[in-house]
């Protein structure tokens, strides 16, 4: 077990891939053998995945707290444990897989700095997860436009009857991801590795059933990350992610710092709403803080609140220095990812920017972007009329005017990047993506 220093650098993590890929049992494995889970803990997971005979979920039910996820052996919200290495802190973020929870996905993979992207190695779940219809592929690129630019490619179920700890197998899976991470997608920053979360091979140190990997352990990777730089400079902004009311204490609202500084006794405003409080705490995982920083996903107590007062959405920020504004209206860049007959003016799906998903209306199209310089097209072969008729397919990008159904809380990305970048979704798919440019 790491020693615990609250001092150590920070790195949010998040574990993403298609439903069954084996991320919840991955993250149980690895808190178990880092000892942040004790044997009497794992010995009462199994027993309860016993009895629902899911006996191969004991480590994924460290992860999976409700009782919802342990019947049906799957993720559905998001789940957070910390871990710690030689040199870092760790909030791990077990996200889920399965295609009708990918809103839960995206709030998870927006708090995180680091993605680990899990494949199943066993013939036809990998073949299966990476399909159009699987979620590896739009998990990666979530992931992405987000803003997590560091993946980490995990192979697992390397122990599988159909793979046997073979590089050849290993080798198919991660050539196919990491072309398509960097050549479709974009990343830069791509490793990968091959595991066993089950058996626990390759977890904390390297596996003797795979001699011919000679990279590091996944312990290892983690511990050489570098820590990602934080702006502490900026004013603070801080989504709210959850809300809870916690006998004794009252009303706690949780989210991560995403700029600037949170401390006691500071004077913050929550929008929407126009609201002030005094914070009176700040805790991270059952430790009180002195102040908070970019990053730190906290717990705070606000003087005064009520569980009607926020919610999931809202946004907190420091009342004397900049505090943010709710809009109606902004002026965004959309690129079209994925729609069946295309996009145009009057379209309405929902958007997720920060912790909000929200309705939102393409009220008027402004012009088409030029891919190579990012601008408008000046001479465009549509006039003003035909423009707001045009349908917009895959790969065509866009400048917009939008309207949302209610007030929220959004930035101009170069500002703001966390609280400027969106995904926009409609029917379970994500359609595209999108920042914004003035407010």
């Amino acid at each position: 077990m790491q020693i615990k220093n609250e001092n150590k650098q920070k790195i949010n993590l998040v574990v993403i891939g298609n439903v069954d890929s084996g991320k919840s049992t991955t993250c149980g494995h690895l808190l178990f053998s880092l000892g942040e889970i004790n044997q009497r803990e794992i010995q009462n997971f199994q027993k309860e995945a016993d009895e629902k005979k899911k006996s191969s979920f004991g480590f994924a039910f460290v992860m999976n707290k409700t009782q919802s996820e342990k019947d049906r052996g799957i993720t559905i919200d998001i789940s957070m444990k910390q871990f710690f290495t030689k040199n870092f802190t760790y909030n791990l973020i077990d996200a889920p897989g399965h295609q009708n929870f990918v809103k839960n996905m995206i709030t998870g993979t927006q708090q995180a700095d680091l993605a680990l992207l899990m494949v199943s190695a066993h013939k036809g779940e990998f073949e299966s997860g990476f399909s159009k219809d699987g979620q590896t592929k739009e998990h990666a690129l979530l992931a992405y436009t987000l803003g997590v630019k560091k993946i980490i490619i995990c192979v697992n179920k390397m122990d599988q009857e159909s793979v046997k700890y073979t590089e050849s197998r290993y080798n198919e899976v991660s050539q196919e991801v990491e072309n398509y991470l960097k050549k479709i997608i974009g990343y830069k920053n791509v490793t990968s590795i091959p595991i066993s979360g089950f058996k626990g091979d390759n977890l904390l140190k390297k596996s003797e059933k795979m001699p011919w990997y000679s990279g590091p352990s996944l312990y290892e990777l983690l511990d050489s990350q570098t820590a990602p730089q934080r702006p502490t400079d900026k004013p603070l902004r801080l989504p709210i992610q959850q809300v809870f009311k916690i006998q004794g204490i009252g009303v706690v609202v949780s989210g991560k710092v995403e700029t600037g500084i949170i401390k006691p006794n500071m004077q913050v405003i929550v929008q929407p709403g126009n609201k002030t409080y005094k914070v009176l705490s700040i805790e991270a995982h059952n430790t009180h803080l002195e102040q908070a920083g970019p990053g730190e996903v906290i717990g705070i107590n606000l003087k005064g609140v009520t569980i009607q007062d926020v919610q999931k959405g809202m946004v907190i920020s420091d009342i004397s220095n900049l505090p943010c504004k709710t809009v109606k209206e902004f002026i965004a860049q959309i690129m079209v990812l994925n729609h069946p007959k295309g996009i145009k003016q009057g379209y309405s799906p929902v958007i997720s920017i920060h912790t909000e998903q929200i309705t939102c209306k393409l009220d008027k199209i402004l012009g088409i972007i030029d891919k190579k310089t990012g601008k408008i097209i000046e001479n465009c072969e549509f006039n003003e009329e035909e423009l707001q008729k045009q349908l917009f397919k895959k790969g065509q990008s866009i400048m917009v005017k939008m309207k949302s159904a209610k007030d929220l809380v959004v930035e101009k990305f170069q500002d703001f990047p966390s609280l400027g970048r969106f995904v926009i979704r409609d029917q379970k798919k994500t359609v595209g993506i999108g920042i914004i440019k003035e407010l």
